[in-house]
């Protein structure tokens, strides 16, 4: 019998101990995520050169990394598909934005992609730096 009022006993505090965790969880008050929902678009041309590669794959991987919820677009100027989306950013070539889709800010991150290319760990900590900033807008 006492071992039936001990698990009783724990089961009762088990209970009360998730209703309140459940209590003190952060409420959602709407279905909006609560940080901006932003992109990342890589914009180049048919042709690509070492660098251009580069950067796409210091991109992937610092999103892969610390931001993996944001979408990645690579988009190639040439194709008659893309018309319209490089001439809103003046795309001809290699390009990097930032982009909010909702509320239309751009951040041009291309002098900065081709000056880091060829230093992985700085690429890195800059394009996370720009995208927390970004993110504050």
């Amino acid at each position: 019998m006492k071992k039936l009022i001990r698990y009783v006993f724990a089961l009762l505090t088990l209970v009360v101990i998730a209703f309140n965790l459940k209590a003190q969880a952060p409420k959602q008050t709407n279905n909006k995520p609560t940080v901006a929902t932003i992109e990342v678009i890589q914009f180049h041309s048919e042709h690509r050169c070492v660098t251009c590669l580069k950067i796409e794959k210091l991109t992937r991987a610092t999103l892969a990394k610390y931001f993996s919820a944001i979408p990645f677009k690579l988009v190639n100027v040439e194709e008659k598909k893309n018309e319209k989306i490089a001439e809103q950013f003046q795309a001809t070539g290699t390009a990097l934005f930032l982009y909010n889709p909702t509320t239309g800010k751009k951040k041009d991150l291309t002098d900065f992609a081709f000056m880091k290319a060829g230093d992985e760990k700085g690429f890195e900590i800059a394009l996370t730096k720009y995208i927390q900033d970004f993110l504050k807008l």
